[in-house]
């Protein structure tokens, strides 16, 4: 336990340390910079998608694929921030909505946030579903508004929530008397359109547009620039640059992890008090990345997901779909919760696969077909460690832990 002394000492060796940063901002991996590298194509596009707004015209509903940290969100945001801004000088009544449906978690938080944005008050809870919609499509119809609804990781919200949400959005220009709404979708998952229902399919009408990941190359100069902007001149050496871009390279070319790993590798050697951000630095922030990231991803799952995994980690034969689905079943009657169909539970094991909590494998089953293995692939420990914080979670753990 840290007594006054101590933290005394920390503050005392923070206030002595060499400042490495210059813009600690710039360094966030949502941080939007005025240039977008190697996305010239993508940002034109979308721009040249969505500007009939200017002429008062509804847009087609895009949407934007990609492995993670290929700058799908920073480009969207990119485009409608300097959309909203040529519509405000032209007096055009243009509102954009951006919402990610995983940090929002619940179909009533993404609506509250897409009231709040188009200047529609709202109560934190007590709604229902229907009556926040019904607010939004009575303020966009009095005012005329041009409003542009973008959900990130949509397929979370498709997987976890079914697709009601978004026929209810695909379908809301009958409702309206004025203005319109168009959607901007951005996924990781390519395939997650095969988990919407035809009615919602038929209702899109959409544009699709897939992000490639960034090479080598790209990355290196992408990080070089945020190291400009980031820290002091000459702190984080050549090498070290070299490294975080091969490291993020390998990682299918994310560079939003380039970014965090850069970033964490600088307040390292701050903590050391180093003067410079060389590769030892950049090794341990990818070592603390891959801890905090599984912490985070396991942490921030919705209640469904994390009994899935439980599900996984607790069969140790015969580790089919259908043997998972059973002992998640088991889980969610001993917790009184309505359990998801079959369907919804396989979307989750493809987002927990997505996530690189889980593989889930397909294998030939002869003439009965084929069959998903799920398989774990962090330790049990881990698992263990970061769920029993959760006391509702704590008995099915030592439950797992008995059979053992």
């Amino acid at each position: 336990m840290y007594n006054n002394s101590s933290i005394d000492d920390i503050f005392s060796r923070a206030l002595k340390s060499t400042n490495i940063f210059l813009d600690r901002n710039a360094l966030r991996s949502d941080y939007i910079p005025d240039k977008l590298y190697f996305r010239d194509d993508q940002i034109r596009i979308i721009a040249e998608a969505i500007s009939p707004v200017l002429h008062g015209v509804r847009p087609s509903n895009i949407f934007l694929y990609g492995k993670t940290g290929t700058g799908k969100t920073a480009v969207a945001k990119f485009v409608l921030s300097r959309l909203k801004k040529t519509a405000s000088s032209k007096e055009i009544q243009f509102k954009f909505s951006y919402v990610n449906t995983r940090m929002a978690g619940t179909e009533y938080r993404i609506l509250y946030e897409v009231a709040r944005d188009f200047g529609i008050i709202v109560p934190h809870t007590g709604l229902s579903i229907s009556e926040i919609f019904d607010r939004i499509f009575k303020t966009i119809s009095r005012e005329n508004l041009l409003g542009i609804i973008t959900l990130d990781e949509i397929d979370f919200l498709v997987k976890s929530h079914g697709d009601d949400l978004l026929y209810e959005l695909t379908r809301s220009n009958e409702k309206l008397s004025g203005g319109f709404l168009s959607i901007l979708g951005i996924s990781n998952d390519l395939t997650f359109k095969d988990f919407l229902d035809p009615r919602v399919l038929s209702s899109l009408s959409e544009e699709e547009l897939v992000f490639p990941p960034y090479t080598s190359e790209e990355l290196k100069i992408i990080l070089s620039e945020r190291v400009k902007l980031g820290f002091m001149l000459n702190v984080f050496t050549d090498a070290a640059l070299n490294l975080a871009s091969a490291l993020a390279a390998s990682e299918h070319g994310d560079a939003r992890r380039a970014v965090d790993l850069i970033r964490v590798a600088g307040e390292i050697s701050e903590r050391s008090g180093l003067k410079n951000v060389e590769e030892q630095q950049i090794r341990e922030a990818l070592l603390k990345i891959d801890q905090d990231r599984l912490s985070d991803a396991l942490n921030s799952l919705p209640l469904h997901s994390k009994l899935i995994v439980l599900s996984v980690a607790s069969i140790k034969d015969s580790l089919s779909t259908g043997a998972v689905y059973t002992s998640y079943c088991s889980y969610c009657n001993n917790l009184g919760v309505q359990e998801l169909t079959p369907r919804r539970v396989s979307g989750l094991l493809n987002e927990l696969s997505m996530l690189g909590i889980l593989s889930a494998y397909t294998t030939s089953m002869g003439r009965q077909g084929r069959s998903k293995r799920p398989k774990l692939l962090i330790p049990y420990s881990t698992i263990k460690s970061v769920l029993s914080n959760d006391p509702i979670l704590l008995e099915i753990i030592n439950k797992i832990e008995s059979i053992e």
